[in-house]
């Protein structure tokens, strides 16, 4: 089955998601697009053999030419936009976040239960990252086999960006945008939601505009105890580093370096360091879009969804209340759906 995809929002991310849908993947194609800037819009589709452009986001989900959707807008109309598409019965991916709230985000549960099918894909990439499948595999071997790590008992994050983007980034933004993959990651590797949170302020960088606090670090308390502490500084200048450390009874295991190869020479070593998140993290990106589309051809939903999406929100609006009380905030959430009991 050749899956037709309509992409609301054609930004930065948007336009890659529809290069990798139609250069690299396999099972889809893209037949429609929107975005609030319309002269953006027609330029995007007339680079797409058949492409229709529509004028709303409701006029692309209702095209017969669209059998699914992909969400790339900005974060405040994901709610409207994921609600319309699960009413016109078409399976979604949404960038993340699912939506702004908690409570936007109950609503997507609501509305996707009612239909009695899971049609929501999120888009937490890094569960797709081949480094992080690597820890799972080594952290979740560990806890069957009973010996290598032994159980796990911390976390080290760092996320570390050359600078910030310049359309009006905000500290907040740093949790919002940026901490929520650590949030959405954590949760899966450990296979466990995340009971409260913290925020700390180090001194903050020169290089941060004025009313900037960067760099954040966050700490996590995970349902069993397990605390995860993540760096998180966007004005790091050398470029796109995400790293990760798990710290068991007996063992660690750790994130690699990802530059290609070290080179050697004049007294010196070195590596290359990813440009940015599209450079690190770009088969990630293709193997989460082809999961998708092959989910979507087999009318199944494998990814993460809605109550990951949901829980991510969750977290966030703690991490961000903590950001301004400087307290400790625990994390509320509903209890977990039956719909929603798969595995993180």
């Amino acid at each position: 089955m050749n899956v037709r995809v309509g992409v609301i929002g054609v930004g930065m991310i948007g336009q890659d998601h529809i290069r990798r849908i139609t250069q690299v993947l396999t099972g889809g194609s893209v037949t429609a697009v929107n975005d609030v800037d319309a002269a953006r819009a027609g330029q995007v589709a007339a680079v797409l053999p058949g492409a229709s452009v529509h004028a709303t986001a409701q006029d692309l989900i209702a095209d017969g030419n669209v059998d699914a959707v992909l969400v790339a807008s900005w974060g405040p109309a994901h709610e409207e936009q994921v609600l319309a598409a699960i009413g016109a019965g078409k399976p979604v991916f949404c960038e993340k976040p699912l939506a702004p709230s908690s409570a936007a985000c109950q609503r997507i549960m609501d509305a996707e239960m009612a239909t009695g099918r899971r049609m929501v894909q999120v888009g937490f990439m890094r569960r797709y990252d081949a480094g992080y499948r690597a820890m799972k595999a080594a952290l979740d071997g560990a806890s069957l086999e009973g010996d290598g790590l032994g159980a796990p008992l911390l976390m080290h994050c760092a996320h570390r960006n050359p600078s910030v983007p310049d359309y009006g980034f905000t500290t907040d933004m740093i949790i919002s945008d940026s901490a929520v993959h650590e949030i959405d990651v954590v949760r899966w590797l450990f296979g466990e939601e995340i009971a409260a949170a913290s925020v700390l302020r180090p001194r903050r960088s020169g290089r941060a505009a004025a009313d900037m606090q960067d760099p954040l670090v966050l700490l996590l308390e995970m349902a069993s105890g397990v605390l995860v502490d993540d760096e998180l500084f966007l004005n790091a200048q050398y470029g796109y580093d995400v790293r990760g450390e798990i710290v068991g009874e007996t063992g660690t295991v750790a994130l690699a370096d990802v530059s290609e190869v070290t080179v050697r020479t004049a007294n010196r070593h070195g590596g290359r360091v990813p440009v940015d998140w599209r450079d690190r993290f770009i088969r990630a990106y293709d193997a989460e879009l082809q999961d998708w589309l092959n989910a979507v051809a087999a009318g199944t939903s494998t990814g993460p969804g809605s109550w990951d999406g949901y829980a991510a929100a969750a977290v966030t609006g703690s991490c961000l209340e903590a950001l301004r009380s400087g307290q400790r905030t625990p994390v509320t959430l509903a209890e977990r759906p039956e719909f929603y009991a798969k595995a993180l």
